[in-house]
């Protein structure tokens, strides 16, 4: 099965959550999760399932696990 990249910018901690498409495959991510003991990233993935109708065991953080900008990757035959 082929993977896609999707780049991603989250903002951990905010006020309400938030998924905007910048391009097919660039997101800005605000959660509500704050950036401790992972919380916000398993968000994000779950946002991302979400958003991809798929579940979020096929969703993979690649890069960023400490960063804001975040690489994840996706089921290619889903996009």
């Amino acid at each position: 099965m082929q993977s896609m990249y999707i780049k991603v910018k989250i903002t951990p901690g905010a006020k309400k959550e938030l998924v905007t498409v910048v391009s097919p495959t660039s997101y800005k991510i605000s959660v509500k999760e704050p950036a401790e003991q992972n919380r916000a990233n398993r968000r994000l993935v779950e946002l991302i399932a979400e958003h991809y109708g798929i579940d979020a065991k096929q969703v993979k953080l690649i890069s960023g696990h400490h960063s804001p900008s975040k690489i994840l990757s996706v089921p290619d035959d889903l996009v």
